[in-house]
């Protein structure tokens, strides 16, 4: 890979440069190596980089830089390159001196990670932090240089774009080709007859038009009726966000047999999240979908089976001594166990003219892929919860300006604190409360929008390339029969929530189970859980036990 192709590390120091060249050469095959020993020429730098169409993949600074503050050397890089990832490598001499200091900018986002600089060969904690802010750049940012899987069109619609965030949101390497380009063309010169669009050429398969993101999904993975239809499996999820992931890794760990049915991508809702930080374990965060991908490997390696694309039209529930059955438009499932995990779908915003340009422009939850289309435009999110701050920051990353739309006075009742934080320092986003969206439109995708002003009643219009709306949750489950008890707007009781008629013998079900012996519910679609990631990931394993519990007495044969 020659210089020009080659992302760029840039590494700062005053008098350690030398150094953290030497340091960084294991990198230097994938990665062009520059350095400078100040604030002022590392920004010289990095713009003539992006002026010769390259990137900047990362800075490297030294705590203490002779000409400026690193956080307002990071101030400055930022507005050169949104995109960079930002590390400290203090010097041991100055790890301690400097860390109270630097520590609010972490928190506040100002930059990735603070790190020990190297004292000795293979440091592989440090490079493992560098490495990991790498990958995350790499999957969010650049295209990839092997697409694993390729997609041909002479345009890209609304259905490329979902095509593109599907396979985004599974971890899947892709890129979009025109038929004229020189990899399109071979694509399409392997078919039979004139071909349709769009044309998707994954593994080593024949390339195949797909009309949905569900033809996709069994194109790559398969269908429910490849399960054989003698087999009554111990554990069927219905859902792969954190709480089915988990339940499935827990279940098929304990020698569960287990298969999870997922209509769209794994990870649900949470897969979409560019950058979760307040998750337990991750220090410098980690995005939904490599946690996702995690926890779908993890629970491979244990045996789950995974089915993706086929959204669950129906459940029977099965009488004493007979399984459960789990029906989709691609077959059913046997189950002596069923969790409802399908979590919860973003509420529509009911603006006709808007829902006519979704996927033109229009968004319902992050969208990351959609990210890179608003390069140097404007964009708006709507929502208050920490979805909408996620995607707003990662969206900042690219969008000229970002601006967040909420009802209420201010984040601080809906969001948390870090990343109001994160918002507040970052320039490129600003806040507009007592603000709803009421009115949009373009020629074939979006131009404008008119948001109301709650306070003063006064329509503004606005121009606009982007709406993303994560309005709220609502409950994702209308395949749930009417015999399993759910709260007036929709969500699955269990525990004391079920209706006191279905306890047995005066006693409630245990506090993940329905009222239906053998059908549970956990994370968002559970009635009073705690919509976070991290609660529904515990509930996902809590359940476990009780799966157990009801196989120990359930009579239905094997």
């Amino acid at each position: 890979m020659n210089d020009a192709a080659r992302p760029v590390i840039l590494l700062v120091s005053e008098t350690r440069c030398d150094f953290l060249v030497d340091e960084f050469g294991r990198y230097a095959r994938d990665y062009d190596l520059r350095q400078a020993t100040t604030a002022a020429e590392a920004e010289k730098v990095a713009e003539q980089v992006c002026a010769a169409g390259g990137q900047v993949a990362m800075f490297v600074s030294e705590s203490v830089l002779p000409d400026a503050s690193v956080m307002a050397a990071f101030g400055r890089w930022r507005a050169v390159v949104p995109t960079a990832r930002r590390l400290v490598a203090a010097h041991w001499e100055r790890f301690r001196l400097d860390a109270d200091a630097l520590r609010g900018g972490l928190a506040a986002g100002k930059y990735d990670a603070y790190l020990l600089m190297p004292r000795g060969v293979r440091d592989e904690e440090f490079h493992t932090a560098v490495t990991e802010l790498l990958s995350d750049w790499g999957s969010t940012v650049a295209a990839p240089e092997v697409a694993v899987v390729r997609i041909v069109t002479p345009y890209v619609d609304s259905l490329v774009l979902s095509l593109r965030d599907f396979l985004d949101r599974m971890g899947l390497p892709n890129r979009t080709f025109s038929p004229e380009d020189q990899v399109g063309a071979a694509v399409v010169a392997g078919l039979d007859g004139e071909p349709a669009y769009p044309l998707v050429d994954a593994f080593d398969r024949a390339p195949v038009t797909v009309r949905s993101v569900h033809d996709l999904a069994i194109t790559i993975y398969g269908q429910p009726a490849d399960i054989d239809v003698d087999t009554v499996v111990d554990l069927a999820v219905v859902g792969a966000g954190p709480a089915g992931l988990a339940t499935a890794v827990y279940g098929a760990s304990e020698g569960l047999t287990t298969v999870v049915i997922e209509a769209e991508a794994i990870g649900g809702q949470a897969g979409t999240s560019s950058m979760i930080r307040n998750y337990l374990g991750f220090p410098r965060g980690i995005s939904g979908m490599r946690l996702a991908q995690r926890a779908r490997s993890q629970a491979i390696r244990f045996g789950t089976r995974f089915f993706t694309g086929w959204p669950v039209t129906g459940l029977d529930v099965g009488a004493a001594g007979e399984p459960h059955v789990i029906h989709t438009d691609g077959g059913t499932l046997r189950a002596r166990a069923v969790v409802i995990a399908t979590g919860v779908s973003y509420r529509k915003l009911r603006v006709e003219p808007l829902e006519a340009l979704t996927g033109s422009g229009v968004f319902y939850g992050a969208a990351m892929t959609a990210a890179r289309e608003m390069t140097g435009r404007e964009v708006f999110v709507v929502g208050g919860g920490n979805s909408a701050g996620q995607a707003a920051v990662h969206l900042a990353r690219f969008a000229r300006s970002v601006t967040i739309l909420v009802r209420r006075a201010g984040l601080a009742e809906t969001m948390s604190d870090y990343l109001i934080r994160e918002i507040d320092f970052n320039p490129r986003i600003q806040v507009e409360a007592a603000s709803e969206v009421v009115d949009g439109g373009g020629d074939g995708r979006l131009e404008w929008l008119g948001i109301h002003r709650i306070t003063t009643g006064e329509v503004e219009r606005r121009e606009a390339a982007g709406l993303f709306l994560l309005l709220g949750a609502e409950p994702h489950c209308e395949w749930v029969p009417d015999v399993i008890t759910r709260s007036d707007d929709g969500y699955v009781l269990t525990g004391r929530n079920t209706s006191r008629d279905t306890w047995v013998d005066g006693m409630p079900p245990p506090g993940l189970a329905t009222n239906v012996p053998g059908v549970f519910a956990v994370g968002d679609i559970r009635d009073g859980s705690m919509k976070r990631v991290a609660s529904a990931s515990g509930e996902g394993a809590s359940v476990v036990p009780l799966v157990h519990a009801w196989l120990a007495e359930d009579p239905t044969p094997d």
